[in-house]
């Protein structure tokens, strides 16, 4: 028989970097749930991703207090401000460029981001990603 579901609980937590502090610890703490234990499967999990890269996570969780979890991709946006080499987007976009990414750097993201996007294919996914660059402040250049 299944395991009852209690509820979900989505976290962005840096790759390879989950411990018990702040805002892993209490998340789990209030739930009952044992933070060391998600620290070191989550850690194992996203040992071969970039360090530090930000990765949504959705933890589900059982009655009996046992949990699973899946590792989504980091955000569109923090492949794009590192492929255009900048901090942050602009702060007026559409009017000011933050800075400028190339349609094969958009295809790259692209591809990274397919299995988490609304999309069948590459093209799709693209303009998917573009239409970010460009919420963003940025130049998406051919």
């Amino acid at each position: 028989m299944a395991k009852k579901i209690a509820g979900y609980l989505k976290l962005e937590v840096p790759a390879a970097q989950a411990t018990p502090s702040p805002p892993i610890g209490p998340a789990l703490g209030q739930r009952g749930l044992n933070i060391m234990e998600f620290c070191k499967a989550f850690n194992a999990a996203s040992q071969n991703m970039e360090q530090g890269a930000p990765c949504p996570t959705v933890i589900t969780i059982f009655q009996d207090k046992s949990f699973t979890f899946e590792i989504k991709t980091p955000p569109a946006s923090y492949f794009l401000k590192k492929a255009a080499k900048v901090n942050k987007g602009s702060k007026e976009p559409g009017r000011a460029s933050a800075g400028k990414v190339t349609m094969a750097q958009v295809r790259e993201i692209a591809e990274a981001k397919l299995k988490d996007l609304n999309a069948r294919d590459i093209d799709q996914a693209a303009k998917i990603i573009a239409g970010s660059a460009r919420s963003m402040g940025l130049e998406v250049a051919e």
